[in-house]
């Protein structure tokens, strides 16, 4: 049996809201959606790491940027600046940051079977 499932980002399944974070999550099984807006100064290192820990965002992220840009260093040294109308995949092991003073709008989709692994809660 076929099924059709739509949800709306102005009632998502969660919210994650971390310090210039504001992830909205839909869920749709094994898939996730996430409606991303980070504001100017937002970096990995400096609003996720706390809450996750580790030395780098181990999560991978496919999506694109609606508005703004997103600076990426991998662990690797590689960096690029994602900017609005691109698509993206990242590995994990990176930190990324808002490239600018224009708010980043981005939509990204994680297969995982989690919410948003970049945001799940580390116990010390």
């Amino acid at each position: 049996m076929a099924s059709i499932v739509i949800k709306s980002f102005d009632n998502p399944d969660e919210v994650k809201a971390p310090e210039k974070t504001n992830a909205q999550v839909l869920n749709f099984g094994s898939v996730s959606a996430i409606k991303l807006t980070l504001q100017p100064g937002w970096s990995w290192s400096g609003c996720i790491k706390p809450h996750v820990g580790g030395e780098s965002c181990q999560a991978g992220h496919v999506g694109t940027i609606i508005q703004g840009a997103l600076r990426v260093r991998h662990d690797d040294g590689t960096e690029e600046i994602i900017k609005a109308g691109e698509a993206y995949t990242i590995a994990p092991g990176h930190d990324a940051w808002v490239e600018g003073d224009e708010e980043l709008k981005a939509i990204e989709f994680n297969n995982t079977g989690k919410t948003y692994a970049v945001w799940e809660e580390h116990s010390d």
